[in-house]
């Protein structure tokens, strides 16, 4: 049957979906393994006065972003070229190396250098995309994606607690980076033995597009500009806010021995509402358009984020948050779906990398920008800015993006 294969014609894309699927979720817990341990391993590193901490957290938060948005397209070239599967493994194995070198770091300057390496070889979640993508019939792509994005919450919800209870039981900071490492390289060897995939390299002779041409030719689809345009508005609004949510907590809690937890709590309810909310919006993109879903993911986010701007009362912020949740964490996978039908087959994983770059850099210029309004202007602020960058991009999409894309 053809809704059994995926563009390459495999039969086998329900065992490459839910293989990384399982990949993902390790993926995404030596990601976020070491997310409440980085601060607090710098005074190893040589870092004392306050002033420096948090220059550095913010400089070794940004960097590998900010180089990985330079590094994607190139990577996304290749895996058209060479097979999407060769660039999930060279990822893998990437971060594995480039996550163990972090915990022999000697000072602040090694610590950066292999931040800046994981950047350059980063990317695992483009070519993550770009394999479902590749393999799935076109009537599963969003409710797929869906399913790779709920895998990356729960290892986003379960990382942070399990990394930093580890450091604690140990006593050592450095050991939470071997054991990412080797979840990393866990990860590798699963997709190496588990993962098929039934790539066809593009023919002797075959005409290519230079990467500056495919990128005029993808910046002047307008419908195409306008969901990356999406992808980069909706990650750096979100990101924006994460330098301030502890903040904001604290301003309406004050000062109180429990004031980290809550703070937590408030970071974590939006990705329990994603895990319960994605795979519901992203079956109803498959059945209704993802056109419109994004659009009410959206019109969502951005109803949800700009009460929290004059709340005070926690119990309804955290109850924001959770609204925020149901309708944020599905955009991108939906959005990344729509991207997927317009593209070319054989141009996917350059797409795709663009539109990776446009993440990156919104993950990189997001909490440097939220810090910024927060310090000059003052925290609700930062609310206000992510609600007009969301309906920016409602308002792009209504425009530019055809509402049936075939």
């Amino acid at each position: 049957m053809a809704d059994e294969a995926g563009e390459d014609g495999s039969p086998a894309w329900r065992v490459t979906l839910w293989a990384m699927v399982a990949v993902q979720v390790i993926m995404s817990l030596s990601f976020t393994f070491l997310s409440p341990v980085m601060p607090l391993y710098l005074p190893e590193l040589g870092i004392e006065t306050d002033f420096h901490l948090y220059l550095w957290s913010g400089l070794l938060g940004s960097v590998t972003s900010l180089v990985a948005a330079f590094t994607s397209p190139i990577w996304g070239r290749m895996s058209d070229r060479m097979g999407r599967k060769l660039m999930v493994l060279r990822s893998a194995f990437a971060i594995s190396i480039c996550t163990a070198l972090m915990g022999l770091a000697l000072n602040v300057w090694h610590l950066l250098a292999a931040r800046l390496l994981m950047g350059a070889f980063a990317g695992f979640s483009a070519a993550s995309v770009v394999l479902i993508a590749s393999q799935v019939p076109p009537r599963k792509l969003a409710s797929s994606l869906g399913i790779m994005s709920t895998a990356q919450l729960v290892g986003s919800l379960i990382g942070p607690v399990v990394g930093g209870a580890l450091a604690d039981l140990t006593g050592s900071y450095r050991m939470t980076f071997f054991v990412a490492a080797a979840m990393s390289m866990s990860a590798f060897v699963l997709a190496w033995w588990l993962v098929p995939e039934n790539f066809s390299p593009p023919k002797q002779g075959q005409e290519r597009r230079s990467i500056l041409a495919s990128m005029r030719k993808m910046v002047g689809n307008g419908a195409m500009a306008a969901l990356v345009l999406v992808l980069l508005l909706t990650q750096f609004a979100t990101q924006a806010v994460q330098p301030v949510v502890a903040l904001y907590v604290q301003d309406i809690l004050g000062d109180r021995p429990d004031l980290a937890t809550l703070s937590g709590l408030a970071f974590s309810i939006t990705g329990l509402a994603g895990v319960i909310a994605v795979p519901l919006l992203s079956r109803a993109s498959d059945r209704f358009g993802e056109k419109l879903v994004i659009m009410l993911a959206l019109a969502g986010a951005a109803l949800m984020t700009a009460p929290q701007a004059f709340t005070h009362s926690y119990l309804l912020f955290l109850g924001e948050r959770f609204g925020l949740g149901l309708f944020v964490g599905s955009i991108v996978p939906i959005t990344n779906a729509l991207i997927g039908r317009l593209a070319p087959p054989e141009e996917r994983g350059f797409t795709y990398g663009m539109t990776s770059s446009a993440y990156f850099l919104g993950n990189s210029m997001g909490p440097i920008t939220g810090g910024t309004v927060a310090a000059f202007i003052g925290l609700e602020w930062v609310f206000v800015l992510t609600t007009v960058l969301l309906l920016m991009g409602l308002a792009w999409v209504a425009v530019s993006v055809p509402k049936n894309v075939a």
